[in-house]
């Protein structure tokens, strides 16, 4: 005989599974700290990336006029600010992609304790229905 409440979960859990459920998997497989330090990393080097193209953007759009005041200015002084932009570009982006993992983990865990809080469940209807 059919059980119209554990189809309705099987039904749920499948969506779930299929949808959203792979990610959070993914993500709950790691250690709340590996998860965001790796994440972390992640956009460290990208931002990394991300300041090199933007830096030599700007060099190449003013190419002719950083040519033209190279021996005017001060370089040590060119390359700090440099640096200092360079720094204060990746905490920020770091600290942004912190706050963006970290709630993203706490959100996988919260959805993966649901889905075995279902898990339960549905044994327990299988066993409900095995001991009639």
């Amino acid at each position: 005989m059919l059980n119209e409440e554990r189809i309705k979960l099987m039904t749920k859990m499948a969506s779930y599974e299929a949808n959203e459920g792979k990610r959070n998997v993914a993500i709950g497989s790691y250690f709340r700290g590996d998860y965001i330090s790796l994440q972390v990393i992640k956009s460290i080097v990208n931002a990394t990336i991300a300041f090199a193209i933007c830096f030599a953007l700007f060099v190449f759009y003013d190419f002719e006029v950083l040519m033209t005041g190279i021996y005017k200015m001060d370089l040590l002084d060119l390359g700090r600010n440099i640096l200092l932009n360079y720094i204060g570009f990746t905490v920020v982006y770091a600290l942004i992609s912190y706050l963006v993992f970290t709630r993203r983990y706490a959100k996988a865990k919260r959805s993966l304790k649901m889905y075995y809080n279902n898990l339960k469940k549905l044994a327990y209807l299988y066993d409900k229905e095995g001991k009639k």
